[in-house]
């Protein structure tokens, strides 16, 4: 965690880190923040007001580290969209694993291991569209599709690859006959 940390208190929003997308989103992040801290959760690093020079009205968050979550808050319940990691502490991967089950989304999930077996645990058990292994954002190369399950998924299925066809683009069936 203190790895994590170091490395999230060198990202510097507005040079490897973006804004949100609005003032609302950026205002819903913070809340997240406050309510975990106000819950009992500990902020180890803290994004909240940040500001960018040159950019002042710009809607900034910058990384922020949140330890001791339980799975009842907020935090660990909603996706927040944002540059926050909100960590739950576990006696074991079973643990962990019925905890992210019990989540109504199922965009992503991630497992940073040696243990071959964790590893094949996590990808065959987790509930979500996208499995990381020691990678913590999963995002497939095309031809696969980038969605979650459950909640997370979009339409009717991912938002690239093949399903992503059938989304975009209206078919046409055109029949002929020449003779």
């Amino acid at each position: 965690i203190q790895q994590i940390c170091e490395e999230a208190r060198r990202m510097i929003p507005g040079e490897n880190l973006g804004a949100v997308i609005s003032l609302e989103a950026k205002q819903r992040i913070e809340r997240f923040i406050g309510e975990a801290e106000a819950a009992g959760a500990r902020v180890l690093v803290d994004g909240r007001g940040a500001t960018v020079r040159g950019c002042e009205g710009g809607f900034y968050v910058g990384p922020t580290v949140i330890d001791n979550v339980r799975p009842e808050m907020k935090i660990a319940r909603e996706e927040v969209f944002g540059p926050v990691l909100a960590i739950i502490r576990t006696a074991n991967i079973d643990e962990a694993l019925a905890i992210e089950n019990d989540s109504p989304y199922g965009n992503a999930a991630a497992v940073f291991t040696r243990d071959g077996e964790a590893a094949r645990r996590v990808a065959e058990r987790a509930s979500a569209g996208m499995i990381g292994v020691n990678i913590g954002v999963p995002v497939p190369r095309e031809p696969f599709g980038f969605g979650g399950w459950n909640d997370s998924r979009f339409g009717v299925g991912d938002i690239t690859g093949k399903a992503s066809i059938h989304f975009w683009t209206q078919s046409k069936k055109v029949t002929t006959r020449w003779t």
